[in-house]
């Protein structure tokens, strides 16, 4: 998807399921371009002095998605900025538009397997996951749920098995951003 005669893209958001790697595709992806990485996570944490996990658990969902369109506008109008919001910020309508004009969303599209042994090796508290019993089927039913929502990024990028620079290099390449880093 290169950009033709339209101007390019002044701001890349990564969307995609939880451990689909935004949070890793990310500074690869801004550090090819010369462009600020923003985790939306680290920005909570920053924020508020609490896990995204703590919140959702002790406040619920709506008050996560609360704070993270408040943050989100707050990087309105930013530019050159990748952005790396959670797996569910998809799921609130207008954001990617209340950026700003020149965004693009990049879908990191993750197949359940991947996402569930990313997931499963991973660090991260992930509390949407549940309780082991039931996983794969509440895994799979909030993908499902979403897939719309990710599937309406101008970009998807399939990411299983595929190295975080792999990535940033495809997407640098699929938006015509190479040339236009070159000449500056």
């Amino acid at each position: 998807m290169s950009h033709g005669g339209a101007p390019p893209p002044e701001r890349i958001v990564l969307v995609g399921f939880m451990a689909a790697g935004k949070s890793t595709v990310g500074p690869v992806l801004a550090r090819r371009l010369g462009w600020e990485f923003v985790d939306l996570d680290d920005r909570i944490r920053e924020e508020t002095g609490r896990t995204p996990a703590a919140i959702l658990r002790d406040e619920g969902e709506a008050a996560f998605r609360r704070l993270e369109a408040a943050l989100t506008d707050g990087l309105a109008g930013r530019r050159r900025l990748v952005l790396a919001p959670g797996g569910g910020w998809v799921t609130q309508p207008g954001l990617a538009r209340r950026l700003g004009p020149g965004t693009v969303r990049v879908w990191l599209r993750v197949s359940l397997d991947e996402a569930l042994r990313r997931a499963d090796t991973s660090e991260a508290d992930r509390p949407l996951l549940g309780p082991p019993d039931g996983r794969r089927e509440r895994v799979a039913a909030l993908l499902e749920r979403r897939r719309a929502d990710y599937a309406a990024a101008e970009l998807t990028v399939d990411v299983d098995g595929r190295e975080p620079a792999d990535v940033a290099d495809e997407i640098v390449g699929r938006l015509g951003l190479g040339r236009e880093r070159d000449e500056r």
